[in-house]
């Protein structure tokens, strides 16, 4: 434990910290926070859901991320001068929406959110790369459960303290405090670690940045295999957690119980299993911890079953733990690999490709679900998605691809 604090208490692992909590904070303020915000404008069910659609950006950001990649700015160094040009931007996007009324400037409000979801997005895929190039093979692990906990708080701060705070300062003082918030880690990104760009990034133009990280990781022996078990792993618990809400409200809990146990003790259950991961894989190999921690997902997500025959808020409280700190270490051992995979001369380029290959399967099938558990029910389904997770474990058995 000793060793863990001292690993966590270094300037490279404080700076990958708090930069994850900068990639957490504009998620909701686009999302939740901000359907919140339409509702209570008086806007339809239809509009908000429209709205949804600002968030295509995360989707397509490997499209700029090669110029990311390429290019630098005279500030600081390659990542950093990018992260803070970013952050400065988001900030002053937040200020814009705050003062932006919904119902009377409506296509402003719109193109506000689009540009955050944007800038959001590129500031994601400079911190990714970021995160690679200044840890070490042996800290990646730990470095990535750290971040995943800094982006759920986040989250946390965007979504649950913005709503708790929203009735009694205003939508307006909201967006103006996460701004305030974003503002202030520019501090971070000022004094955190240099990071060296490689000379030959320098020397490519635009197309061959562009063409050269897709066409040096297709020539990597087993390319193909890689590519389908990223898509594979976290298939089984990604597709469970898209019918957990109406699950837990068609087994009768009210929104109190969902919001205080999944959200607040699924958070803190996340962190600590993304740092636990983090720990373990220094201890043990990292396919060995890929499939141990896959197991777990399995089998977290089979347990919902059990809150079909004894729905109670205990029952309740064990499932969510569970789920979330095994979703947590499998999530830290799943990104470190990602990264790992990474050539440190197109860092941005590959993990953008590969996180927007991660989430393909449920943007393809996650609609799907709501007709799965009609035609199962909900028993048979959490079955279903835990069944889906073995050929993705099965995977890390055969050799020739895993090096």
């Amino acid at each position: 434990m000793v060793e863990l604090i001292k690993l966590i208490c270094t300037r490279r692992m404080i700076a990958v910290l708090l930069l994850g909590l900068s990639s957490g904070v504009p998620l909701l303020l686009i999302g939740s926070t901000l359907q919140a915000w339409l509702k209570d404008s008086g806007f339809s069910l239809e509009t908000i859901g429209l709205f949804a659609a600002v968030g295509i950006p995360y989707s397509l950001k490997f499209l700029w991320a090669p110029f990311l990649d390429r290019y630098g700015l005279k500030i600081f160094d390659r990542r950093r001068g990018w992260i803070f040009v970013f952050q400065l931007i988001l900030a002053g996007l937040f200020v814009g929406l705050a003062y932006t009324n919904p119902e009377k400037s409506a296509f402003s409000f719109s193109l506000i959110a689009v540009l955050i979801s944007f800038f959001s997005a590129s500031q994601d895929v400079v911190i990714d790369a970021y995160r690679r190039e200044i840890l070490s093979d042996k800290e990646l692990p730990l470095g990535v459960s750290l971040a995943v906990s800094g982006y759920r708080v986040g989250m946390l701060l965007s979504g649950a303290f913005a709503l708790y705070i929203a009735d009694s300062v205003g939508w307006t003082n909201v967006y103006n405090i996460m701004a305030c918030l974003m503002l202030s880690l520019t501090v971070i990104t000022v004094f955190a670690p240099k990071v060296e760009t490689p000379q030959s990034v320098s020397e490519m133009n635009l197309v061959q940045s562009v063409l050269m990280p897709i066409m040096e990781f297709i020539k990597r022996k087993g390319a193909f295999y890689i590519l389908i078990f990223i898509m594979l792993y976290k298939i089984g618990d990604q597709l469970a957690s898209n019918m957990f809400m109406p699950f837990f409200m068609e087994m009768g809990f009210i929104k109190q119980d969902i919001a205080s146990i999944s959200k607040l003790y699924g958070l803190c259950a996340t962190i600590l299993g993304g740092i636990l991961g983090g720990w373990i894989l220094l201890k043990i190999k990292l396919r060995t911890g890929l499939i141990g921690f896959g197991l777990l997902q399995m089998i977290s997500t089979a347990c919902f079953c059990f809150l079909v025959y004894c729905p109670t808020k205990l029952m309740l409280g064990c499932v969510v733990v569970f789920e979330n700190l095994s979703g947590g270490m499998g999530t830290s051992a799943y990104a470190a690999f990602m990264a790992l995979l990474c050539n440190k001369k197109f860092t941005a380029t590959q993990y953008a490709l590969l996180s927007s290959l991660m989430i393909l399967p449920t943007k393809i099938f996650g609609s799907a679900t709501g007709y799965l558990v009609s035609y199962m029910g909900w028993t048979n389904f959490y079955i279903f998605c835990a069944l889906i997770a073995i050929p993705g474990i099965l995977m890390l058995f055969v050799k020739k691809w895993w090096q």
